[in-house]
């Protein structure tokens, strides 16, 4: 039971109350009903009392008629519905005597003052009182709630927390998104001016070595404003000396710091030099009689260069550089046959064509070779290719190209030393990488002499210095042509002559004639000509009057009959 004992009402069994109406909040109005004397009935206990029922009154109890909750029932028996009180006070103005409030549906006992509205209208007995009336709820905008609609505080709501954390979740995902976005557009911007400064740098490298293009040329750096002659050069010689068949090929390697400029200088061996004596001789007489300093010297005084140092080269030792930097690439100008070859009409070693690849072992074939009929120029110009092609394969490290050449293992002659070498050639390897390298031949007469073109072609533009061949009035310059058709008739020619106290020049080649030759210009050479072909075995008939090459006092023409007169 729900009904609660009310000791008031029970003192005023006989008031009763009806329903007339609701005010403004929605609140049951009653009026007193006059009493009653209805007849006794037995008391059932499961019989529908309505709520006025008290299972604790003792004694003879009144009826309660049945609880109409809207009104809507017998109203035959019912007094007269007094006039409505919007504020709820009729009950107490109209009723003096009654001892019962009006009825709560919570239990609270009805006041004259303001009361909280009431959630739903709900039939209740005058005679029961209401809920403990609860003070807190006029906090809350003085509304009433029912208990069910504050189940969300007792029992926490999953969906909720589902909910909370589904925003956490969204609002972190949000957040690393842009982060990652703000990281991504940090790294853009960062490439950006790493590019922008690698590319400025690029520029301002080209433009501070005079690379760029339109801007200088190889050829603006020969016409510097820097004086020809004021120029500083690094200068060394290098003597190829072949091993197997003999003979000596030199070239001067130059690094012309002031313009940027490395070039090789091609020295043919008919060039004219003054001995240690003070006579005239060649370069490949020099290198073979006086040697390393000696050659230095002499090459000095008739260029107006000055050599730092001299580097022998052997054969093997060229073999071995080219095998170290890893092969070269030539454009080769003829087919080199193989030297071991055994049998005749072998494969050549070296063809000729374009970007030939070559190893060591071709290397030297090719830089040595020389074909029959061909001036030794043309050989040294093959040398000079393999020298050019060499330093463009060369490390420009100066530590890892002094390491190269101590791995070499060869004697290097003082002043220059491993170190020394090394640095110098890692220099002229980044000015090859970079095509500021050139390779030029000097310009020689048949006499060895050096002609005014010469001076100004490379001496001076090249070189810095000013040529200046040996005196004539030395030794007799006797200029040898080799027309016997047998080339090593040449080497025995100068060995002969040189030993006879003449100076030899190398005239080359030419077409085959039966008969030998000795020829000079001015009567007062006949003695020294016929001097010469005593010297060299021919007849004196051999001698005859005519025109000599270049500055030779005397010039031989080499026959088929001179195997025969050789001594």
């Amino acid at each position: 039971m729900n009904d609660r004992y009310d000791a008031g009402a029970a003192g005023h069994g006989a008031d009763q109350y009806e329903l007339v109406g609701y005010d403004e909040y929605g609140r049951p109005v009653y009026r007193q009903v006059p009493q009653q004397q209805p007849p006794q009935q037995q008391y059932d206990p499961y019989a529908q009392q309505g709520y006025g029922y008290d299972p604790y009154a003792t004694g003879p109890q009144q009826p309660v008629p049945p609880y109409d909750a809207y009104g809507a029932g017998d109203t035959g028996q019912q007094p007269p519905t007094p006039s409505y009180d919007p504020y709820g006070t009729g009950t107490h103005q109209q009723q003096a005597g009654a001892h019962s409030p009006p009825y709560d549906p919570y239990g609270r006992t009805a006041t004259s003052g303001h009361q909280p509205r009431v959630a739903e209208q709900t039939a209740y007995i005058p005679h029961q009182a209401g809920p403990v009336e609860d003070t807190g709820m006029q906090d809350r905008g003085e509304r009433d709630y029912r208990t069910e609609q504050f189940a969300f505080v007792e029992e926490p709501d999953s969906d909720s927390e589902d909910v909370i954390d589904w925003l956490k979740f969204t609002e972190n995902r949000t957040e690393r998104r842009e982060e990652a976005r703000r990281r991504a557009r940090a790294r853009v911007i960062a490439l950006v001016v790493v590019l922008a400064l690698v590319a400025a740098g690029g520029v301002g490298y080209l433009w501070y070595a005079g690379k760029l293009p339109g801007l200088s040329s190889s050829d603006d750096k020969s016409g510097t404003d820097t004086p020809v002659a004021a120029q500083k050069r690094d200068v060394i010689v290098v003597h190829l000396h072949n091993t197997k068949k003999g003979g000596t090929s030199t070239a001067l390697l130059v690094d012309n710091t002031t313009t940027q400029q490395g070039t090789t200088v091609l020295l043919p061996n008919s060039l004219a030099l003054s001995g240690d004596d003070g006579t005239t001789t060649t370069l490949a007489k020099s290198v073979d009689d006086d040697g390393s300093a000696g050659t230095r010297d002499a090459i000095d005084t008739v260029l107006g260069t000055e050599i730092q140092g001299t580097w022998r080269l052997d054969t093997p030792y060229l073999q071995n550089l080219v095998d170290l930097v890893g092969n070269i690439e030539v454009d080769t100008n003829a087919d080199v046959p193989d030297p071991d070859a055994k049998t005749k009409g072998a494969a050549p070693l070296v063809r000729k064509g374009k970007a030939q690849t070559l190893s060591g072992k071709m290397a030297v074939a090719y830089a040595t070779y020389q074909g029959s009929g061909e001036a030794q120029n043309a050989q040294l110009e093959r040398f000079g290719q393999v020298m050019q092609a060499t330093l463009r394969k060369l490390t420009s490290d100066t530590e890892g190209a002094t390491v190269t050449v101590q791995t070499l293992g060869m004697i290097i002659e003082p002043p220059l030393t491993d170190k020394d070498l090394g640095a110098f050639l890692a220099k002229l390897a980044e000015l090859a990488k970079g095509g500021d390298y050139k390779t030029a031949m000097l310009p020689v007469q048949t006499d060895g002499t050096l002609s005014a073109q010469a001076s100004a072609s490379v001496v001076k533009n090249v070189l810095g210095g000013t040529a200046k061949s040996p005196d004539k009035d030395a030794a007799v310059r006797v200029s040898v042509r080799n027309a016997s058709g047998a080339k090593d008739n040449t080497e025995k020619a100068r060995v002969v002559l040189l030993n006879g106290g003449f100076t030899f020049l190398e005239g080359g080649t030419a077409a085959t004639e039966a008969t030998s030759e000795v020829v000079y210009a001015d009567a007062a050479d006949k003695a020294n000509a016929t001097e010469v072909a005593k010297t060299l075995g021919l007849s004196a008939d051999a001698v005859t009057k005519g025109d000599v090459s270049g500055n030779a006092d005397v010039t031989v023409v080499l026959g088929q009959d001179y195997e025969s007169a050789s001594p």
